[in-house]
């Protein structure tokens, strides 16, 4: 957004994510997606359960290390992936609890 004020311009940036926040059972496959809820697992170091009050989703949190912990809220933006046995969001985007955002940078193999 532009706000344009005599002489000068400034820039006014607000939250980095995809889109408005989907409650996690609305989620689709195949979809550009963003939803916050709470860590509530970790499957390994680089995959983590993710529960809002409709529900639980896996999220791929990409190969760099990040330091979450049970019970941390986040705001994840990522693709919904197709796979019909075990639905993943590949996150590209995390938001954490005070407002650090994380840019998955690799791509995925």
């Amino acid at each position: 957004m532009r706000i344009a004020i005599p002489s000068l311009v400034f820039l006014i940036f607000t939250a980095p994510a995809f889109a408005e926040v989907t409650a996690i059972e609305d989620v689709r496959r195949n979809q550009p997606v963003t939803v916050a809820g709470t860590v509530e697992r970790f499957h390994d170091e680089d995959e983590i359960r993710l529960r809002d009050e409709t529900g639980s989703i896996r999220v791929y949190l990409g190969p760099q290390p990040l330091q979450l912990e049970l019970g941390q809220s986040i705001q994840v933006s990522g693709f919904m992936d197709g796979n019909l046995i075990r639905n993943e969001l590949y996150a590209r985007e995390i938001v954490l609890e005070d407002g650090t955002v994380v840019t998955i940078e690799r791509g995925y193999e």
